[in-house]
């Protein structure tokens, strides 16, 4: 039966349906993205860190910030969302690039290291290859033309100052913290689980550190990715450098990762202080969960991914399908015949367009006529070999920490030629003492069928011909060197360098293409310098010049007469000067050398840092040298 109410009773009626209709359309609140703790237990392991997150499940909603186009790539500036932390929405920044007109390509996730920026250069230099690459901006810096957000920027971001000339969106984490370098809270810590204002739970907690915050934003990139019509969701691939390797790894347990290449991370964080920590964000729990195909860029004098560190995780691993690369003397840095393997892998695994060669096998003997340790080195010749060397050193020892950075990033590794023998290569590693380990692995340089170009760790753009691959690092202790017999015949010499033949093999830069060289060789035993010494070379220049000997981080800059023909130097300690103009006070210690023409020094002061520059823009051809020693004064005087 219809009832009439009178005009009060309907408008009363009628406000509360239009309330009710309204509370119907409204959006709810959104649920967190992660489960909240149970009795405030944090999560113990893997598993359970993990536990209720579907990187799948909400929403992207993405925004398109920025767009260009550039030698047929797409390029643009995007934001997505994250999820929900504490009732506020997190949406990450990225730059994504693919090639224009593309179907069906493979997609990359490429995570920037400390203190980097999410760079259009990898995403353009990839999609000139042939795949789709999200760089995500996980602490909010982004380099791209026209949309450059630096440290400044991100803070008028944080700040909300929309009305500056250059602000600009970019990565927002809302309640939580996930920024680095600087944070958005100045007494957060990045790595740490404890409980503060800006964490996801009151308690310590592995989800309360920021390498969990991004790994779940990088795994929210892959969803990106999978979800854009341009890119083949069956082939994802994920890479990064530095702190980006340690996210890498991470983020490679994703069962929609089909190869990932870590380079100096990813490898070495098991040794944290916080059991908490160790047991559910240190590298040996992700890699024991890694099936996919992984390549590890590891510079064998790394001080972020320690080399020690690459046999435990190749073992850890789940995949049988691996590669390591590890360039000798280099520290956080490589060059383009290491770096060319991120994309070559790739190749392989998403594009079936590479077949690596198999990882050299090595074969140490240790009790021989001599006493001197050999190696042999089987190569897979599927590619032209250009070269076999067998790097090897006494300055290792088990389990290195980061405290230990000095000892890693300054370890000089002893260059060997390997020889032909029938299908095989053989060195012999004369050592310098019983008491010390031995660390031996050999690399073997392949010629490629065409070359390769791409953007490399710091989005320097290479072009490379050749590919390195290194056997998997062996490490003998000093009591299998007794009992096998092996005898000390490496001895003490004053000779440093001579300059001839592969003298460059146990030398290093970071840009080969420029003629300044630098040696770990001072940090070897057998290259110390005698009590009372000079340090003596000769030098010849076609043109004036000043050379500058870096020792450290003391210099001395010498003049040179550009006469073409050879000069004798002699340096005593005091002739070389830090940043404050401080003599250097003896020998003692020093570990590193390096010969160039020009050197910033700094005082590492914080407060009140100094710098002074040396040397200055080189003219002419590279300099020649000969004969680096050690001079007793009488010797000299005489």
């Amino acid at each position: 039966m219809l009832r009439v109410l009178p005009l009060k009773g309907c408008t009363v009626l009628l406000a509360f349906l239009l309330s009710a209709l309204a509370i119907g359309s409204a959006p709810a609140a959104q649920p967190d993205t992660l489960p909240a703790l149970t009795n405030n237990q944090a999560p113990g392991n893997l598993d359970e860190m993990w536990s209720g997150f579907d990187p799948r499940d909400e929403p992207l909603e993405v925004e398109r910030l920025h767009q260009w186009e550039e030698d047929g790539v797409v390029l643009r500036v995007v934001r997505f969302r994250i999820g929900i932390f504490k009732g506020h929405k997190a949406t990450l920044a990225a730059v994504y690039g693919f090639p224009q007109g593309a179907t069906d390509v493979p997609g990359l996730v490429q995570i920037h290291g400390g203190g980097q920026y999410a760079d259009y250069k990898a995403c353009l230099t990839n999609a000139k290859r042939g795949y789709a690459t999200v760089s995500i901006a996980w602490a909010g810096r982004i380099s791209a033309p026209q949309y450059r957000v630096g440290p400044d920027q991100v803070k008028l971001f944080w700040d909300q100052e929309t009305d500056a000339p250059d602000f600009k969106s970019t990565t927002d984490w809302g309640a939580v913290d996930g920024y680095h370098a600087p944070s958005r809270n100045a007494g957060n810590q990045f790595p740490s689980g404890k409980a503060a204002p800006w964490t996801l739970d009151p308690v310590e907690s592995p989800r309360n550190s920021g390498w969990f915050l991004c790994a779940v934003a990088a795994r929210r990139a892959l969803t990106f990715l999978e979800q854009q019509p341009e890119v083949d969701p069956e082939r994802l691939g994920v890479y990064g450098h530095s702190m980006g390797g340690k996210l890498t790894v991470l983020t490679a347990i994703d069962d929609r990762i089909k190869a990932a290449a870590p380079s100096c991370g990813g490898i070495s964080d098991r040794y944290n202080d916080s059991e908490l920590f160790r047991n559910t964000l240190g590298d040996d729990v992700s890699l024991k969960h890694i099936t996919c195909p992984i390549i590890f860029l590891s510079p064998a004098n790394d001080f972020h991914g320690r080399i020690g560190d690459l046999p435990k995780a190749v073992q850890e691993i789940q995949s049988r399908q691996w590669r390591v690369t590890c360039s000798p003397h280099h520290n956080h840095q490589d060059t383009a015949p290491y770096e060319a393997a991120t994309l070559l892998w790739f190749d392989q695994h998403l594009k079936r367009s590479f077949a690596f060669p198999a990882t050299p096998a090595t074969n140490l003997t240790l009790q021989t006529p001599d006493g001197i340790p050999t190696i042999r080195i089987d190569a897979d010749s599927s590619l032209p070999i250009e070269s076999v060397d067998v790097y090897y050193t006494q300055d290792g020892k088990p389990n290195e920490t980061p405290r230990d950075r000095n000892d890693v990033v300054h370890r000089f590794w002893h260059h060997v030629a390997a020889k032909r023998q029938d299908e095989s290569r053989v060195g012999s590693l004369p050592i310098s003492s019983t008491k010390k380990p031995l660390w031996v692995y050999a690399n073997v340089t392949y010629t490629l069928p065409k070359p390769v170009e791409g953007a490399g760790y710091y989005y320097r753009q290479y072009r490379s011909e050749t590919i390195n691959l290194s056997s998997l690092l062996l490490t003998i202790p000093p009591q299998q060197l007794r009992q096998s017999g092996v005898t000390a015949t490496r001895q003490s010499q004053t000779v440093i360098e001579d300059f001839a033949g592969d003298w460059q093999k146990e030398w290093f830069s970071y840009r080969p293409d420029q003629w300044a060289r630098t040696t770990n060789k001072l940090n070897a035993d057998v290259y110390h310098a005698p009590t009372g010494a000079v340090l003596a070379f000769d030098v010849k220049a076609d043109q004036k010049n000043a050379l500058v000997v870096l020792i450290d981080d003391h210099a001395a800059e010498v003049q040179l007469d550009g006469r073409d023909s050879w000069q004798h130097v002699v340096l005593t300690p005091a002739d070389l000067r830090n940043a404050t103009d401080q003599p250097l006070a003896n020998w003692e210690n020093v570990r590193q050398l390096t010969l160039s023409a020009t050197e910033r020094l700094k005082s590492g002061q914080r407060r009140d840092p100094k710098t002074r520059i040396v040397g200055g823009q080189w003219k002419g051809p590279p300099p020649q040298f000969r004969n680096l020693r050690w001079v007793s004064k009488k010797t000299t005087v005489d």
